[in-house]
């Protein structure tokens, strides 16, 4: 391949990898975020547990029944899976790696044994972990969210304060203490590693210092 082959080679997507402590928010930060930046996918995984109230199949997870999900394991059909809460989620490969394919951006949404596999196979992902102001205010939108029993957000409290301590692994950090300013930040994130030189589609850039070339001899 030549130079200027490997100059205009169409840019590969970015895998944007995203964990925090179970209610830190993260899921509804990542639909909001897709929803107002062009050309990012979130990836839906899949779990065996049961929906929440609010949530909505095939938009929040594809939720199936532990048979189906362990089936799909044989199969390669998941980049990463892990059991959380006694719960079994995986990530979807093949729409992943053909969003990729086509130069578009992938936000997951994955707890922190995710992450790490997915790390060890996509060094280049960018990883991004969401803080809770404090353990208090966590607890409190766990009970907020009213899915689950008492003694259930008594773990995951529990789990968190384990989780959080992993967020030095993470290339960035946000605490989402304000919905919207925390939103801002992760699509600041997104544009920035847009604009990194290595990954961009430097065909546009070639083409406009070609047409400044031009314009520049025709002023001669």
């Amino acid at each position: 391949m030549s130079n200027k082959d490997a100059i205009v080679k169409r840019r590969q997507g970015i895998l944007f990898v995203v964990s925090a402590p179970s209610g830190a928010g993260k899921t509804s930060l990542c639909q909001e975020l897709v929803s107002q930046v062009p050309d990012l996918r979130y990836s839906v995984s899949y779990t065996t547990r049961k929906p929440r109230p609010a949530e909505i199949a095939d938009r929040h997870y594809h939720f199936v029944e532990e048979a189906a999900f362990r089936d799909m394991i044989k199969e390669g059909a998941f980049l990463e899976w892990a059991e959380v809460y006694g719960h079994l989620y995986g990530t979807p490969r093949a729409p992943l790696k053909e969003w990729i394919a086509q130069g578009i951006d992938v936000l997951l949404d994955i707890d922190t044994q995710g992450a790490l596999q997915i790390r060890r196979h996509e060094p280049d992902a960018v990883s991004i972990y969401i803080l809770p102001p404090s353990l208090e205010v966590l607890r409190q939108r766990l009970e907020d969210r009213k899915g689950d029993a008492p003694d259930e957000i008594a773990r995951r409290l529990k789990k968190a304060r384990d989780e959080v301590k992993n967020y030095r692994d993470y290339a960035y950090v946000i605490i989402n203490e304000d919905f919207k300013s925390a939103v801002r930040q992760l699509e600041a994130i997104v544009l920035a590693e847009r604009s990194r030189t290595a990954l961009l589609d430097l065909s546009a850039v070639e083409q406009a210092l070609m047409v400044n070339e031009r314009e520049t001899q025709e002023d001669r």
